[in-house]
């Protein structure tokens, strides 16, 4: 459970930092109090990730359980919905390009039937 808190920490610390890094990198010892953080969020003796945790994420988690739940549920419907709709147009444009392919390979080959007449095939010689 403990690694579970410090990773959802170290994630929102990451999404935050990212967007963040560009006003406040210019600070003095920006890097050294980041990297201060991010080992008092990994140590076990001083527990920073579950503090967090436990006084900010969860809280704020339980409060929109349900809104969380309403959209896990509708990203779930319309992923499927898209999934069904990609893949048709997939199967549609495989099914194209194989006749189109074969419209192609049909022409090709009655082409080189045609070179191949009796006449060509009197100049070759027997082995026999």
């Amino acid at each position: 459970v403990r690694w579970m808190m410090y990773w959802i920490v170290f994630a929102l610390f990451m999404a935050t930092e990212t967007i963040t890094d560009l006003l406040i990198s210019w600070f003095s010892f920006y890097y050294e109090i980041k990297m201060a953080f991010v080992i008092w969020l990994l140590s076990p003796y001083t527990g920073g990730a579950t503090l967090l945790y436990r006084k900010f994420v969860h809280p704020t988690l339980s409060r929109k359980e349900k809104e969380i739940d309403a959209r896990i549920v509708q990203a779930r419907e319309h992923g499927y919905e898209m999934m069904v709709r990609f893949s048709k147009r997939a199967f549609n444009m495989a099914a194209t390009a194989a006749v189109q392919a074969a419209a192609k390979s049909q022409g090709t080959l009655a082409g080189r039937l045609r070179s191949f007449s009796m006449q060509d095939l009197r100049s070759i010689p027997d082995e026999a």
